[in-house]
């Protein structure tokens, strides 16, 4: 693999690069951090006028650690106080775990629109970064972020969020972080803690020791420089991460069906796109979860829904970096879709969303960094678990499913869900 052509520090500064994850990170032997991958910062402001008719505000969830949230509320809230109360999200922001912020330009747009277009109270985390801070810290931020919201302690919480429909959404890293803060609060007991009504994981990274096909196909160099994560350069994102004490085999990233069945999340959508690397583990993630229901009938009213939708043509992240095109514009309706759904209204299913007929066009100047990402240089047994329900119903612990045992299936064959729909623009 010959080297990283566009990396700047083969070029500049004379100082001696220790990890280089450009154009993510690179990390330096005296200890310094430099971070590529991230969009300007922007402030919060109460001016709904200037922001697509959303107020923002920033509040600190945790002040030992320094997490904060970024709140968005849509303007028609005020008009609906009292009668309609809004469907609230939590959002976690992509970025490999260890750049963007939920205060930069990309997600600070992003949840707006998000905020908008669902008539959604949008809670985006900004939570610790690696390498300074290792997983499992962005899970720990999550989950704080999680309990401060289910005590609406802020006013905007109190008079506005319906904590019924409380969603956890997140791309990339943000999809991984997302689905294990559902996961731990499917096993939490606690009165206290609400419900999540639906889990949202767009394009997430998921990944292992062992290739399935597709990324088998793009191993080798002529193929892995054409997507914005090559395998190579995936391999090396979780070690890096969580500061060389864990591998590709970890159950974190690589799922145990086990963790996968214990979900008590009644509703997912899983959005991939066609041209990622992650693409299968997203889609293998959804067959088992379709596959693998929640093991004990009081953790869900009916069977879970897992609606599956792929955006054909498309890389990773296409929705962040050209949010104007229609397959970004499709994606978005159809996550605003779903937070509005009400629930067992349809079953879950697959859709593919087609092929995009206009180039793609990065409008914040940096996506496209993504696709020189990399060389090929080196670099608990059990749980109690519970439901909250409501206040009437007993919490119930029960143990786990002992050992950690993994099944895996690649999808060569075609995934059953009920329908595929094919829509051509």
């Amino acid at each position: 693999m010959p080297a990283n052509k566009t990396s700047p520090a083969n070029q500049k500064d004379g100082r001696n690069i220790s990890v280089d994850m450009y154009p993510f990170i690179r990390k330096y032997k005296d200890g310094s951090i430099e971070r590529f991958l991230r969009s300007p910062f922007v402030l919060a402001s109460p001016d709904q006028g200037g922001n697509r008719g959303v107020a923002t505000k920033d509040v600190v969830v945790d002040k030992a650690t320094g997490v904060s949230v970024r709140l968005f509320l849509p303007s028609r809230a005020a008009d609906t106080a009292g009668r309609n109360r809004l469907p609230l999200v939590i959002y976690v922001h992509g970025g490999s775990f260890c750049t963007e912020s939920a205060f930069g330009r990309t997600y600070h747009r992003y949840a707006t629109s998000l905020a908008a277009s669902a008539g959604a109270l949008v809670v985006s985390l900004e939570y610790r970064l690696a390498r300074e801070f290792p997983i499992p810290a962005a899970y720990d931020d999550s989950w704080a972020a999680l309990q401060w919201a289910a005590s609406l302690s802020d006013p905007w919480l109190a008079s506005y969020a319906d904590p019924a429909r409380t969603f956890l959404a997140g791309d990339s890293a943000g999809g991984n972080i997302v689905y294990h803060t559902a996961v731990r609060a499917s096993h939490e007991i606690n009165d206290d803690m609400m419900d999540v009504a639906g889990l949202i994981i767009v394009h997430p990274y998921f990944w292992g020791a062992k290739r399935l096909p597709s990324e088998l196909a793009c191993a080798d160099d002529s193929q892995g420089a054409a997507v914005v994560f090559p395998p190579y350069g995936v391999d090396r994102l979780w070690p890096f991460v969580t500061a060389g004490q864990a591998g590709n085999d970890d159950p974190w990233i690589d799922l145990p069906t086990s963790e996968i069945s214990s979900l008590a999340c009644r509703r997912v959508l899983v959005t991939v796109a066609g041209k990622d690397t992650l693409r299968e583990r997203g889609l293998d993630l959804a067959a088992r979860m379709r596959d693998h229901d929640a093991p004990w009938p009081w953790m869900m009213q009916g069977r879970r829904e897992v609606t599956v939708e792929e955006s054909e043509g498309e890389d990773h992240g296409f929705h962040l970096y050209s949010p104007l095109r229609p397959t970004s514009k499709r994606l978005m309706g159809s996550i605003v879709e779903f937070i509005n759904q009400q629930p067992n209204s349809s079953p879950g299913n697959r859709m593919v969303l087609g092929v995009p007929t206009t180039p793609f066009n990065d409008v914040f100047g940096y996506g496209m960094a993504m696709k020189s990402w990399g060389t090929r240089s080196s670099m608990a047994t059990s749980m109690k678990i519970g439901r909250v329900g409501p206040s009437n119903k007993i919490s119930v612990r029960l143990p786990m499913p002992a050992g950690n045992a993994h099944h895996k299936h690649p999808l060569s064959a075609p995934v059953p869900w009920g329908c595929v729909i094919n829509k051509f623009f």
